[in-house]
């Protein structure tokens, strides 16, 4: 079962403790509460790092013990029916919270505040924490979230429309045997692309995908037009955004290939390295023009839809390397359930 962008909408009363995005929202507030603490108990501006340090001796310890837990455990919370995760993961913080507590005591060299100072501090930056992840999760429901992935996915398709027709017009009068199998083609290809596009789908039927896009554009294009595929790496199970390469495909073409006279190449790269996936889309570079806005718009549009998935967990960067413009997209390596089994 492929899975949906519900994945990071939080269905759960608990957030996935295994998203970066997550996890460095953790750590931000906590160290923000501890200092705002700091300065708020220090009666001199002077003695507030004092005081920072002497929070921290607990509340690092007790951060990094509690990600790791939760990390852990994340799957065994989420399971968790209701508001009983919620319960469990403040249960375990008062755990944590004395276990560093006692652990600590005899390296300090003045008597720490009581135990139940810190368990109600506790207790109340976990409360935020959750409802701020409620709240967070309220802004990105997953109505709201998979409402706005289809109109993100409504923009792409007209332009890969307009150009695969474009594409069978060229073979109309030359080759009308051939054309007519095209449209075959492109029938079977847009029933597949206005299908429901929520769900994440597995990397080898986006490179598909890709391959039938770039054999449109190839007949029309002819030998201006040349490909590289280097997919020897490709781990084909992954689960990735629908239409997250095509777009940057028909830019390729479009920005690359299309305004110059001699032939160009565009070269696709698609591999794991430990648990990502990236994938590096390289084209030439014809300089600034008119029409690069629309490459700022569907750029944007992926870096949105990735953001929607994966959180802070996926990047899109670009560059420009000796006349090559270059698209680099790291995602994380997720399979589908099924997969895993």
């Amino acid at each position: 079962m492929a899975r949906s962008i519900n994945q990071n909408a939080y269905t759960s009363a608990l957030p996935n403790f295994r998203n970066l995005g997550v996890l460095l929202r953790i750590l931000v507030i906590v160290n923000i509460v501890a200092f705002a603490a700091a300065v708020l108990k220090a009666t001199e501006v002077y003695s507030a790092w004092r005081e920072l340090l002497e929070i921290s001796a607990l509340v690092q310890p007790l951060l990094i013990l509690s990600l790791l837990t939760l990390v852990a455990a994340n799957d065994w919370l989420r399971r968790l029916p209701g508001q009983l995760g919620v319960i469990a993961v403040v249960l375990l913080e008062l755990a944590l919270t004395a276990l560093i507590y006692e652990a600590g005591r005899p390296l300090l060299e003045v008597e720490p505040a009581p135990l139940i100072r810190y368990w109600l501090l506790v207790l109340l930056v976990t409360a935020a924490l959750l409802n701020y992840f409620q709240l967070r999760n309220s802004a990105f429901s997953p109505a709201l979230s998979e409402a706005r992935l289809q109109a993100l996915q409504a923009r792409i398709r007209p332009h890969f429309l307009f150009n695969s027709i474009n594409a069978v017009l060229s073979l109309i009068r030359q080759s009308p045997k051939r054309a007519e199998e095209v449209l075959e083609d492109m029938a079977a290809l847009f029933r597949v692309l206005m299908a429901d596009n929520r769900d994440l789908t597995p990397l080898a039927r986006e490179v598909a995908l890709c391959r039938q896009y770039l054999d449109l554009e190839q007949l029309r294009l002819g030998d201006r037009l040349r490909i590289e595929w280097q997919v020897e790496r490709m781990p084909g199970d992954a689960l990735v955004p629908p239409l997250v390469l095509q777009p940057l495909l028909e830019n390729a073409v479009y920005h690359g290939i299309e305004p110059r006279v001699e032939p160009g190449l565009v070269t696709i790269s698609i591999y794991r390295a430990g648990e990502q996936v990236h994938a590096v889309l390289r084209n030439p570079y014809p300089g600034p023009r008119e029409h690069q806005s629309g490459n700022r718009m569907a750029l944007a549009n992926i870096r949105e839809r990735l953001q929607l998935h994966f959180d802070a967990e996926a990047t899109l960067k670009t560059r420009v390397v000796d006349d090559i413009y270059e698209v680099s997209i790291v995602m994380p390596y997720l399979k589908s359930e099924m997969t895993d089994e």
